[in-house]
């Protein structure tokens, strides 16, 4: 059975005193041809990249969600003690923090 010659290459040279001797003694001549396998996609190379860069998406989301949730934690805060604090005055200027919920 013939192999196939592998694409992009010719048929591999065999010089003729290797070709003669073979056939006067009738030992078979053996062809060793290196070929790489045919490229391919390697998923793993292409999965890598954009795992990472959901993570970071991801982790950006969750970083902007905790510090909106502390800033509203801290708005919350402030309300109430401004609000349990009453005016605060100094030298004779009164500053309001917070209305009152009646007005």
């Amino acid at each position: 059975m013939r192999q196939p010659t592998p694409r992009g290459q010719m048929a591999p040279h065999i010089p003729a005193d290797v070709f003669q001797r073979a056939q006067a003694t009738g030992q078979p001549v053996v062809i060793v041809v290196n070929d790489r396998p045919a490229p391919r996609v390697e998923w793993r190379r292409l999965l890598l990249p954009f795992v990472i860069a959901g993570a970071t998406v991801a982790g950006g989301w969750g970083l902007v969600a905790a510090l909106c949730f502390l800033m509203d934690a801290a708005a919350h805060t402030f309300t109430v003690i401004a609000g349990a604090a009453g005016p605060i005055g100094v030298g004779g200027i009164t500053l309001k923090l917070a209305r009152s919920k009646g007005a």
